[in-house]
């Protein structure tokens, strides 16, 4: 195994790579709408810096996206590829993005964990990242 690179993500270019890793997530990161490749070049150009990939040996085994309104951050689609957990790559990637966040002045950041997804939350926690009792709302504008 060679050495695991941390980049930007590139679109076009690593878009069906990413989506393949979403796809095939346990649990935790669910494709939708938001995905589709359009929805995916608007953030990739709303926010570059912050949308980063875990790449080995010129394929992608990891991605975390990062977002910020000037107000607050947050974070989506923090995955790993599963033969490749436990090596500390969603640590990497995470550190990378909080990092790109600070800089850029954001004090706060959100993410979203499903109630069933343990493991997310346990190392989430692990690395700083507090439970809040408020409960998130959403809504489709489609």
């Amino acid at each position: 195994m060679g050495p695991i690179n941390i980049r930007e993500f590139r679109y076009p270019e690593d878009y069906s790579q990413a989506i393949e890793i979403w796809e095939r997530m346990e649990k935790g990161v669910r494709v939708g709408i938001s995905d589709a490749p359009k929805e995916i070049e608007k953030k990739f150009l709303r926010d570059p810096e912050l949308f980063l990939v875990a790449e080995l040996n010129g394929k992608l085994i990891g991605t975390i996206i990062g977002g910020y309104d000037g107000r607050r951050g947050f974070i989506y689609h923090l995955a790993v590829m599963a033969s490749y957990r436990e090596q500390g790559i969603g640590s990497r990637l995470m550190k990378e993005v909080e990092n790109r966040l600070r800089a850029i002045g954001c004090i706060r950041c959100y993410l979203l964990v499903n109630n069933d997804n343990h493991e997310a939350k346990e190392f989430y926690e692990k690395h700083g990242w507090n439970h809040l009792d408020s409960a998130p709302y959403a809504k489709d504008l489609t």
